[in-house]
């Protein structure tokens, strides 16, 4: 076998984990129990010995097709050859506290046309290939062992023991099924498989589950099929057990094939959890937001007096990320080094405060107030800040060369103290509101003063710098600046020229930045930093009607970067491939924000946001 393009994948999950199922009905990433435990399989980092959890016809299959069932995130995987038609149902049961089957994953394989033969392989590869493990098949399918872990597979088919798990063949005629169970070993010996019944069962539950989630959903505007799946993606993105959201579900998959931009997403950002949280927000599901800020606020109550905030925890709420690197896996597509862990836990990144400010400002607006203990936390940040805004730091990109005064960093300590006073206004809270006003005030002039380039009539990245920023198109998202502003308005023009003219935008699709950052390799587009270009282009088309209807279609153009299913990578590579960690939150949370303030200026109302 060989590496599958990463758009070929589909995502599962239960708000605990998640697994990238490919086209081909191969089980390529999963971690267990969480987003951050070691791998069980992960064949998408080394092909080889990564291990990987496949069912498929035994043969030539004349064709695949991959689909999500409905409203949902049961994903269907189909398989159309010359002997007949047959699918895979994957999910992971949600919506059933108390039943046996939670914690677990599902595939249900059924047969609709004619009679297939189809095979099954479950090749563990436990702590990320690290683990040897021991395989005894049982009467009700097979059993793995490692040090650390225990998994079994309950199935009524049978299977054989090879030298890398378990494997079988089996023969299903039309209206016949087989179901296959992956779960920990609770107790001795091998559990039963679900009966057809059973199956239908946890399949209509979990169906039930994700509908009555989505129907949650407040946008009702153009798009909004795109808009649900990734509402649903950023849902399968969260730990229900404390609140937090992981950033994506993969590590190290590539930037760059054959580069060393290769991170492992699988933990909480502040800065993308609270984005998430605003899109969240804008679209009716309070909740998921309330759940983030009650996590976040346990964060803010571990921090000793004269420290800040980390930018990134363990979804646990952990702060040691050592990062290391799996020396004995080859990569993604030979793409090393493979990292687990983020050495970035340790940088100072100002940004995260201007974040997290807006996000709970908008949640105390749309979702409920918050208490008095929650604004104290909130304010000894605000005084943190006050005492350290000045200072470079590592920026919103995470920059391993040192640190700049990013021009990133300072609009969000502008935001962080813009929404404090406030939120501090609004609620009646005590607050040293004199100085953070004046500090408000001169981090603005400062930006004016020093990040704007008259030479290159733009925003620049830092103080100083030649270097372009898509992060500049941030400034009429967060109300800094009018999005008609003509600073504002050339800066667009700016980063919306093409590459060669010095711009950032190569056929509607944006890069983060121009110059040296410090790593080897070239990066791809950044889908993020499209979908910005898109919303500050539509709120400067509210007076503009031709930037406008350009606004419309680069985001409909972006719609057609999505896979199959409607998830994004990172990142968008030169031939049109996905690259870096997938499915990525950042990207669809600013697909849902683009949106909704299209298809509301599309409509004619204008208000501000």
């Amino acid at each position: 076998m060989s590496y599958k393009p990463i758009h070929e994948y589909g995502l599962i999950g239960n708000m605990r984990t998640a697994a990238l199922v490919a086209t081909d009905g191969s089980i390529d990433w999963f971690c267990f129990p969480h987003f951050d435990s070691p791998s069980v399989f992960a064949a998408l980092l080394d092909d080889n010995k990564g291990g990987r959890f496949r069912i498929a016809p035994v043969g030539t299959v004349t064709r695949y097709k991959q689909l999500y069932w409905p409203d949902t995130n049961v994903l269907v995987t189909r398989f159309l050859t010359s002997d007949g038609i047959g699918e895979i149902q994957d999910f992971m049961p949600v919506g059933m506290p108390e039943s046996q089957w939670l914690h677990q994953l599902i595939r249900r394989v059924k047969v609709s046309r004619g009679t297939l033969r189809l095979k099954v392989e479950c090749h563990p590869a436990f702590d990320y290939a690290r683990a040897q493990h021991r395989t005894s098949i049982t009467p009700h399918g097979a059993h793995f062992e490692a040090p650390k872990l225990a998994l079994e597979l309950a199935t009524n088919v049978p299977l054989k023991a090879d030298d890398q798990g378990a494997s079988g063949e089996f023969t299903l005629r039309a209206g016949e099924e087989a179901a296959f169970v992956l779960r920990p070993v609770e107790t001795v010996g091998t559990g039963r498989c679900p009966s057809p019944q059973e199956a239908q069962e946890l399949f209509d539950t979990t169906v039930k589950f994700w509908r009555h989630w989505i129907s949650k959903c407040t946008y009702g505007g153009r798009w909004r099929e795109m808009v649900h799946r990734s509402a649903l993606t950023l849902k399968l993105l969260t730990f229900e057990p404390t609140g937090a959201i992981v950033a994506a579900p993969t590590c190290s998959l590539p930037e760059a094939v054959g580069g060393t931009r290769n991170w492992d997403y699988r933990y909480s950002w502040i800065r993308d959890a609270a984005f998430t949280v605003y899109g969240f927000i804008r679209i009716g599901f309070t909740e998921e937001a309330g759940n983030f800020l009650h996590w976040l606020e346990a964060r803010m109550r571990e921090i000793p007096a004269d420290a800040s905030l980390q930018i990134v925890y363990g979804i646990d709420g952990r702060t040691d990320l050592t990062e290391q690197t799996l020396d004995h896996l080859e990569g993604y597509r030979g793409t090393r080094p493979v990292r687990i862990g983020n050495a970035a836990c340790k940088q100072l990144q100002l940004d995260i405060y201007g974040e997290l400010m807006d996000a709970v400002y908008l949640y105390n607006k749309y979702g409920a107030p918050i208490s008095y203990d929650s604004w104290t936390y909130l304010r000894h940040g605000l005084n943190w800040l006050g005492n350290n805004w000045q200072r470079p730091d590592e920026g919103l990109w995470e920059f391993r060369v040192g640190e700049h005064h990013f021009i990133s960093s300072k609009l969000m300590c502008w935001v962080a103290f813009d929404r404090g006073l406030r939120l501090a206004d609004r609620r009646s809270f005590p607050a040293d509101r004199v100085r953070w006003l004046a500090i408000r005030d001169t981090i603005y002039e400062e930006i004016m003063a020093k990040g704007w380039s008259p030479k290159h009539q733009s925003f620049m990245q830092s103080y100083g710098s030649d270097a372009l920023d898509a992060s500049s198109l941030l400034m009429p998202l967060v109300l800094f600046l009018s999005p008609s502003d003509p600073r504002m308005l050339k800066t667009i023009q700016a980063i919306n020229r093409q590459p060669s003219e010095g711009g950032l935008t190569a056929d509607g699709l944006v890069y983060r930045y121009s110059g040296d950052d410090g790593l080897s390799g070239m990066e791809g587009t950044f889908n993020m930093c499209s979908f910005w270009l898109v919303e500050a282009m539509t709120r400067a088309g509210r007076v503009n009607p031709e930037m406008l209807e350009d606004a419309r279609q680069l985001f409909e153009r972006m719609l057609g970067h999505a896979n199959h299913l409607g998830l994004y990578a990172e990142e968008t590579g030169f031939s049109g491939e996905a690259l870096g960690n997938f499915p990525q939150g950042f990207t669809h949370f600013a697909l849902i924000s683009a949106a909704f303030n299209l298809d509301r200026t599309l409509s004619g109302n204008r208000k501000s946001s």
